[in-house]
């Protein structure tokens, strides 16, 4: 069975990014000096499924991070937005998410990282999240974009695991036990 997977810093108040996307205050000493976790999750993964922000962001950084598969989900970009680099791992797709999902594990994926606010919350309202690890770094933004969004029902959520880092950083990792319904 195919599952989705979280694996996302937010500041102290809940945004993931600027309003403009910027990552800096994620970039700072001593946040960058450990992985706090990333490592260990992302070997875990078989593929990664994100939004065009998200996309455009990593494209931004000095190299490709990924070693895996990425999907990008996006009504607004075409196969030209994909460098030639990329075009044997990164590909583009309008579907739904449990389309989506189905196709992935048609393809023999089990595991999927989800990542990017507005597909973590398309994927939480389709109920294809089975664990989130949210870590929170210590600075509090005032405004941003936002990791949760309107739900249709609550979502009940398991605490699996806190972890406390040295940089101040806290993990918490959740599972999902009632997943939300896609209306």
């Amino acid at each position: 069975m195919i599952t989705g997977h979280v694996f996302i810093a937010t500041s102290l108040d809940g945004y993931i990014a600027r309003k403009d996307h910027d990552l800096d205050w994620l970039m700072k000493q001593p946040v960058a000096e450990d992985d706090h976790g990333y490592d260990a999750f992302y070997a875990r993964m078989d593929g990664i499924v994100m939004g065009s922000a998200s996309f455009r962001k990593v494209l931004s950084f000095p190299e490709w991070p990924y070693d895996k598969p990425v999907v990008v989900l996006s009504q607004t970009l075409t196969p030209e937005d994909i460098p030639e680099a990329l075009e044997d791992s990164v590909r583009l797709t309008r579907t739904s998410p449990s389309r989506l999902m189905a196709a992935l594990a048609e393809e023999g994926w089990q595991r999927v990282y989800v990542d990017g606010g507005q597909v973590i919350q398309s994927f939480l309202r389709a109920g294809l999240i089975a664990e989130m690890t949210v870590t929170r770094v210590p600075i509090l933004l005032g405004s941003g974009r936002p990791l949760f969004g309107p739900l249709e029902q609550d979502l009940d959520l398991d605490l699996v695991e806190t972890r406390a880092f040295r940089s101040g950083l806290v993990s918490c990792t959740y599972r999902v036990t009632q997943p939300a319904k896609e209306a």
